[in-house]
């Protein structure tokens, strides 16, 4: 960032006052000879500054006009999407000039995306954007939203780059277990016998699930060692797991899970959570 004028003459005029050789020249007048060629040098050398600060700019577009850009470049730019503000022509940048940003923090509605190589309908290979918002958990982008963020994508992103850009409820999940409890801690249904929570084997899934990356994968293993985690449960044993995209078929899970939305809830526990409790005592 170029400097002030103001800011050279200062520099100057300290490197003058600080050498000896220099003590005659000690004029406060403005129109002091020395102080004249003090303006002249500072003026010539801020003009430098703003050269190499448009230089600087003109490499960095040019860089960016040629380079390809990275998956993770796809990523920043689909976060960066603002609901309801226009792009400037012939640009990939919106022009924030005199908005709030309180306002424009809250025009960013794309929390969480993913950027996936994959072929589409005809096998023709694309890039896959999946997003999705937050209001306390993730949620798909509303159809309104989601048709402004398609066109945003579509004009920032590189001539001849295919995208698929999706934003869709969780994944489902349906799971079965087997909970083997310390009755001395939990009760026949589950719940601490001091009153203090009444669902923690629930709450540690919904709480393990929460916890995962977007776009990452849901490991029954990992499962198993949260809920091994707390406290009264001597042995989770996971009995059966399944999951599913849309209103597809559920798939069984025997190792991991890779949702397709980028996240997966179990969002009917009524139907979709099966947990028998079992008690036992603790296993020295």
């Amino acid at each position: 960032m170029a400097r002030t004028i103001e800011q050279i003459q200062s520099l100057i005029v300290d490197k003058v006052n600080s050498t000896p050789e220099l003590k005659l020249l000690n004029s406060i007048s403005k129109t002091s000879i020395f102080r004249l060629f003090i303006y002249v040098t500072a003026f010539c050398q801020w003009t430098l500054d703003q050269l190499f600060d448009l230089h600087k700019q003109e490499v960095s577009d040019l860089i960016s006009k040629m380079k390809p850009h990275s998956l993770k470049w796809y990523a920043e730019k689909a976060k960066r999407f603002q609901y309801g503000f226009n792009l400037p022509a012939e640009s990939d940048t919106y022009d924030n000039t005199g908005i709030q940003n309180d306002q424009i923090e809250a025009s960013k509605i794309v929390h969480f995306c993913a950027i996936v190589e994959q072929p589409d309908s005809r096998g023709v290979m694309s890039l896959r954007v999946k997003a999705a918002t937050k209001k306390g958990d993730l949620e798909m982008l509303t159809p309104d939203q989601l048709t402004a963020f398609t066109k945003y994508m579509n004009t920032v992103k590189d001539a001849g780059v295919r995208l698929i850009v999706s934003s869709d409820k969780g994944d489902d999940l349906r799971l079965r277990l087997d909970v083997y409890y310390n009755p001395l801690v939990l009760g026949s249904n589950g719940s601490r016998l001091d009153g203090t929570d009444s669902e923690p084997v629930q709450q540690a899934i919904r709480e393990y699930l929460t916890s995962l990356p977007f776009n990452g994968s849901l490991v029954l293993a990992y499962l198993t060692d949260a809920l091994q985690k707390v406290d009264g449960v001597v042995i989770p044993q996971i009995i059966g797991a399944e999951a599913r995209y849309g209103n597809l078929p559920y798939k069984s899970i025997d190792l991991l899970y890779q949702p397709d939305a980028g996240y997966v809830r179990i969002f009917n526990e009524k139907d979709d959570l099966s947990i028998n409790f079992i008690a036992q005592t603790s296993i020295i």
